[in-house]
C-alpha cells in the first residue's frame, strides 16, 4: 500500500502532487496485478512524490491542513490536439472535492482550510485513435479519487508556479505524496476507492498486513480506525526539520 519513495526537485511540470508518471499498463504485459472487487479495466502508472508524505511525522511538518473531503462530481478533460493527431495520450480528470471535516490544521499555515476546490487527478489514456473510449489510470498505490467516495488529504498551499519553458500554474491545494490520501468510505481509514477499485476495511487489513515493517506508513497504522484515532496521532507528532523542495516563486512574478 504505502512506501517512501524517493523526492525529486520539481518545478512547474508538477501536477496533484505528482511528477513525471510511466504507464506501465495499456495493454502491455507489464500491468501490475491485484485481485479486483469489480470488474474494471484500470491502466496502473508510478511516480514520484510531492513532499514528503508516509509518516504522521511528514504529515505535521508539510501539511498546511488534514481534512475529510467528499469527491461529488468529475470531468475527464479533452486530449490536446497532437496527441489526437497522434492517435494516443493522456486525459486529464478534475474532481470537485468539498470539505467535510478539517481535522488537523498547521500553526501558521498560509491560507485557512479551504471549503472545497477542484482536485487534477490521475485521468486515462487512449490508443489507436480512440479518445472516445479511454481506458482509466490510477497510480501505484494510490486512490484515483472518485466522484461518490470520501478521502482523508493531507494538503498544502502551493503558490504559483512559472518556470521558463512551461505554462505557469496557478496557485491552488495539493496532496503531499502517495501516502497523503487515504480512502474513508463510512468514515473508516483504508475503506473505499483505491486505485480505481473499491476495497473493504478486512481486504484494506490484509493489504496493511503485507507492509508491515519500515515500509508501513499512516493507512496501514491506522486502516480500520476512524478520523478521532487520526487526529490523535497527529497531535502526538513532532513536526521534523523542514526542508524546501519547491523553487520559491512569488506569484507577483507570474504576470
Amino acid at each position: 500500500m504505502r512506501r517512501r519513495t524517493n523526492i525529486a526537485a520539481i518545478g512547474a511540470a508538477v501536477a496533484a502532487g505528482v511528477i513525471a508518471i510511466a504507464v506501465f499498463s495499456g495493454g502491455g504485459t507489464q500491468a501490475q496485478t491485484r485481485p479486483a472487487q469489480q470488474p474494471r479495466q484500470v491502466v496502473m502508472a508510478s511516480a514520484e512524490d510531492h513532499l514528503p508524505s508516509t509518516t504522521a511525522a511528514d504529515w505535521v511538518t508539510y501539511a498546511d491542513h488534514v481534512v475529510v473531503v467528499a469527491a461529488t462530481s468529475e470531468q475527464l478533460l479533452p486530449p490536446s490536439q497532437s496527441e489526437v493527431e497522434r492517435g494516443e495520450g493522456l486525459l486529464g480528470r478534475t474532481v470537485r472535492l468539498e470539505v467535510k471535516q478539517v481535522l488537523w490544521s498547521r500553526e501558521g499555515a498560509p491560507q485557512p482550510a479551504p471549503g472545497g476546490w477542484d482536485f487534477q487527478a490521475t485521468g486515462a489514456v487512449f490508443t489507436d485513435g480512440q479518445a472516445d473510449r479511454p481506458t482509466p489510470m490510477a497510480l501505484d498505490d494510490r486512490p484515483r479519487v472518485e466522484a461518490g467516495h470520501q478521502y482523508v488529504m493531507a494538503i498544502a498551499w502551493e503558490a504559483a508556479q512559472c518556470s521558463p519553458g512551461d505554462e505557469p500554474r496557478p496557485a491552488g491545494w495539493v496532496g503531499l505524496g502517495e501516502g497523503s490520501e487515504l480512502p474513508f468510505d463510512g468514515g473508516v481509514i483504508g475503506q473505499g476507492e483505491s486505485e480505481g477499485r473499491t476495497q473493504s476495511a478486512d481486504q484494506a487489513r490484509m493489504l496493511a498486513a503485507e507492509e508491515a515493517g519500515p515500509a508501513a506508513g499512516l493507512e496501514e497504522e491506522l486502516v480500520g480506525a476512524d478520523a478521532a484515532a487520526l487526529t490523535a496521532k497527529l497531535k502526538a507528532a513532532t513536526p521534523e526539520q523542514r526542508q524546501e523542495f519547491l523553487p520559491k516563486v512569488s506569484e507577483d512574478s507570474c504576470g
